[in-house]
């Protein structure tokens, strides 16, 4: 997908991107491929692959979820600021917060806002398990999301108790998301969510195969949850 490709698809889905906008995109993929060489964040460092499989379907979770309608956005895993950054560039009223294990992430993702001129952007470097038993974020966030990070169930647990109460949890999935809805469905309940929405559409130029999940929280996490690193992983709700 090159640039024009780009900014055509967005604007056939009713974002119309301004040169400022179109700029900092180019200026994120510069940014990408040069701290890519220094610390591993990405295996997809060509230009057409980068604005498609990075950037577009980052963006593209915004063509079934409103943006415009919540104000605060936890990205969870977000590695090189995937998909919450691209969304950030394109509603700009949105308020970021990147939570990610590894904190060379975090200084680039530091050095990336600077260059890019966004504000209200906050990086922390934590344990997601940590992190959602931490009262300053626990169940402050009006969307959760992550792309890619975990199996659903897993992920169910390091996001659902970071989203208020009437807030959402917005999972980007590949094509094995049915399987992975049905074996987190206990873990998403016993979360306090249940699933809203769920769509299934292809990426366009390779038409690989997206599924993306909205889960309202309905009600308060147990405390409990999330439990301690590494826990999720190895033993999910079940």
């Amino acid at each position: 997908m090159n640039e024009k490709q780009f900014i055509e698809a967005l604007k056939e889905k009713g974002i119309e991107l301004s040169e400022q906008q179109i700029a900092q995109f180019k200026k994120y993929f510069e940014l990408l491929v040069e701290w890519n060489e220094k610390m591993n964040l990405t295996a997809i460092t060509d230009f057409e692959g980068v604005y498609l499989k990075h950037f577009y379907d980052s963006i593209s979770a915004s063509f079934y979820f409103d943006f415009t309608k919540v104000t605060s956005v936890c990205d969870v895993g977000a590695g090189a600021g995937f998909p919450s950054i691209p969304i950030k560039i394109c509603f700009p009223h949105l308020q970021i917060t990147i939570v990610d294990s590894l904190n060379k992430r975090i200084t680039f993702l530091n050095h990336l806002t600077n260059e890019l001129n966004l504000e209200n952007m906050s990086f922390v470097h934590a344990r997601a398990e940590e992190f959602g038993q931490n009262a300053a974020y626990r169940e402050k966030f009006d969307v959760v999301t992550a792309r890619a990070v975990a199996r659903l169930s897993v992920l169910s647990e390091l996001c659902i108790p970071l989203a208020k109460e009437g807030g959402y949890f917005v999972a980007l999935k590949a094509a094995a998301g049915a399987e992975e809805l049905k074996d987190a469905t206990k873990a998403i309940s016993t979360l306090g969510a249940k699933l809203k929405e769920e769509f299934s559409f292809h990426l366009p130029v390779e038409e690989s195969e997206r599924s993306l999940y909205v889960f309202d929280k309905v009600k308060s996490t147990p405390k409990k949850y999330p439990r301690k690193p590494g826990v999720p992983n190895k033993t999910p709700i079940k």
